[in-house]
């Protein structure tokens, strides 16, 4: 238990450090997702080939494991669009949204009652995302794109619930990447044509970070979490990912010094932002001794 929770925990700090590199990386958001995506996906099908871990699937079912890819695809380019258009800090508190969208849209999508509990916890985040938008006039747009991005990745969660079970994980995983990285060389000539890039290119110091963005913060990342999951449950997990968005903050400030550049209200509407996540935790683990 001890190496699965270590394994989850380091799953995390992999997880925090996808803004870190969303900043670091000099290339439009566009751009590195389309490279994201295509270095992880031979990264990852290199390391299933040679395991011989792929499994096959039905082109239906392909085509269904590959349109959550395309939600994939679209969250990570409003999500690095956001820390772009402002910073790290605001595009995973943003992030904390997803939440609130996904009280929303999984009920609505799966035919079932809002949960009005719920609903109110993620009202609180809501709360706070107002608070830090309305005083934060310099980070209005990154803040915008940040919303966006958390509404995908709620729809995303939903998609990946139903497709998650059709075949192994890590061929799940492959698919959507492949799926993701099709739909974003098909939407690219579109976006080169109303964002213009300098370089399309990665320069050296951009491409050694790329590397390292697709082998630890989206294969390793991956992996870690498939192995813990050997010996702790999916609740902990997701209980467990909610210190992402604070991993991330923490790391922003340290390697990219961001504490500078956040006012009181970033930290009030953050603060609105933890506590809504605190009041979750209780409440999923109230419920989960009361159903013991």
């Amino acid at each position: 238990m001890r190496e699965a929770f270590l394994k989850l925990h380091l799953s995390i700090l992999l997880a925090g450090f996808t803004g870190i590199f969303g900043k670091l990386i000099s290339l439009s958001e566009g751009v590195l997702v389309w490279y994201r995506m295509l270095i992880a996906s031979l990264m990852l099908l290199a390391f299933l080939w040679m395991g011989k871990k792929l499994r096959k699937v039905s082109w239906g079912s392909f085509m269904k494991i590959a349109g959550a890819g395309l939600l994939l695809s679209l969250h990570w380019l409003f999500f690095y669009g956001s820390i772009k258009a402002s910073n790290v800090s605001i595009g995973v508190v943003c992030f904390s949204l997803t939440g609130f969208f996904t009280a929303l849209f999984e009920p609505l999508l799966n035919r079932k009652r809002i949960s009005l509990l719920e609903l109110g916890f993620s009202l609180i985040t809501l709360l706070g995302i107002v608070l830090i938008f309305h005083f934060e006039m310099r980070f209005r747009y990154g803040i915008l794109l940040g919303v966006v991005s958390s509404a995908l990745a709620a729809l995303f969660t939903v998609a990946n619930k139903k497709v998650g079970t059709i075949t192994a994980p890590s061929s799940v995983l492959l698919y959507e990447l492949v799926g993701g990285f099709l739909f974003i060389t098909m939407l690219l000539p579109v976006y080169l044509y109303f964002y213009p890039q300098d370089y399309l290119v990665p320069g050296t110091t951009d491409l050694v970070y790329l590397f390292l963005f697709a082998f630890f913060c989206t294969i390793c990342m991956c992996i870690l979490q498939i192995q813990a999951l050997k010996s702790i449950s999916a609740f902990t997990m997701n209980l467990s990912y909610n210190l992402e968005p604070v991993y991330s903050i923490a790391l922003a400030m340290l390697i990219l010094g961001e504490a500078k550049e956040l006012t009181l209200s970033f930290y009030a509407g953050l603060t609105l932002i933890v506590f809504s996540v605190v009041l979750q935790m209780v409440h999923v683990l109230k419920q989960r001794r009361l159903n013991k």
